[in-house]
């Protein structure tokens, strides 16, 4: 699926999206009950939202046997990738630097997470050599 034909997800998708690329195929009962581990929603509510994301192509169906199981038709990298250019673009102008700068202004990073991204930023820093 070529990244400006993926649909962009709804909220409630992508809390979907998110049990399905854990768990993997899934019956609509199995993520209700995953669901309603953070917050109460109807099983007709779950159902009606798989079957719409059925319908965009978000989700696969497999009608084989009595229970469907639903799995993600996207992928998990693609979807962030998407989402993230879509938010950047919109919310930062288009500029990374304004992104990280509100993240890590925003959020009190751990030893641990600080050494990841000067890992990376030394790995991209290679790859431009």
């Amino acid at each position: 699926m070529k990244k400006d034909a993926v649909p962009k997800p709804t909220e409630a998708e992508l809390e979907i999206l998110q049990i399905l690329w854990k768990h993997g195929p899934c019956t609509v009962r199995f993520v209700n009950d995953k669901l309603n581990q953070k917050k109460t929603v109807g099983y007709t509510t779950t159902l009606k939202i798989m079957q719409l994301m059925f319908e965009k192509k978000l989700l696969k169906r497999d009608e084989t046997t009595r229970s469907h199981l639903y799995s993600a038709a996207v992928k998990e990298k693609e979807t962030q990738g998407l989402l993230l250019d879509r938010f950047l673009e919109t919310a930062f102008g288009g500029s990374a630097l304004k992104l990280v700068m509100q993240a890590l202004g925003n959020h009190k990073a751990s030893k641990e997470e600080i050494s990841q991204i000067r890992e990376l930023l030394d790995n991209l820093e290679g790859e431009k050599k």
